[in-house]
């Protein structure tokens, strides 16, 4: 590991507004509670890397609490460094694999998840560990409120074909769609933030795909 990672691991241990492993289980239930000092509704960005989504969602939108999700702490720290740096109160990051989420908040506690262009892990033997696999829908469904929303950012096309299927296949309710998002008139204040990676695919005019469903 380079001394910049090593760095930022260090420092991201630091921050107050970054769980990482065990120390985010005492909060299983109660994050808005203990964690948050409030009672608004929380929203997870999963695979958040440098936590554009978290960061800006949570600018947008302060009468609610955002945690990014994700296992790289050097990234974390990008995002967690900002909401620190510009007094962002609503802001958290939880440093776990997401395979454990269920370990990590309970039955009904999240309004909202965020899935921001995940890693599509295209070969067919790790398709258990793609973020839409049915295995992970069912945790999703489990820490979902009622009526619950989830949201999909890709450039990978067959990654969203992979995701569409699984909604297709467990008769969830999809709400918006589209294959290309910027050429859409779905592009609101929401969808217009950009990640880091999101910034350099349209560098290259690749197309952006996105869908919103939910588990009624």
């Amino acid at each position: 590991m380079g001394k910049d990672k090593l760095r930022k691991f260090a420092e991201v241990a630091t921050f107050d507004n970054v769980v990482q492993l065990d120390a985010g289980k005492v909060f299983k239930g109660s994050w808005s509670e203990k964690f948050f000092k409030n009672n608004s509704p929380v929203i997870l960005e999963l695979a958040c890397g440098k936590g554009e989504y978290t960061v800006n969602l949570a600018k947008l939108f302060p009468d609610k609490n955002f945690i990014g999700v994700d296992y790289k702490g050097n990234r974390i720290w990008r995002g967690a460094k900002t909401a620190l740096e510009e007094g962002i109160p609503n802001v958290a990051f939880l440093r776990i694999q997401i395979e454990t989420v269920l370990a990590y908040f309970d039955a009904g506690e999240i309004d909202e998840i965020w899935i921001t262009f995940p890693d599509p892990q295209p070969q067919i033997s790790r398709e258990k560990k793609r973020l839409t696999h049915p295995k992970f829908l069912e945790k999703y469904k489990y820490i979902l409120s009622e009526g619950g929303i989830m949201h999909l950012k890709t450039d990978n096309d067959e990654f969203f074909a992979y995701t569409l299927e699984q909604i297709d296949k467990l008769k969830l309710t999809k709400s918006k769609e589209t294959q290309d998002l910027y050429k859409s008139d779905l592009v609101d204040e929401v969808l217009s933030i950009k990640t880091y990676y999101e910034r350099k695919y349209l560098a290259h005019s690749k197309n952006i795909n996105y869908v919103q469903w939910s588990f009624r």
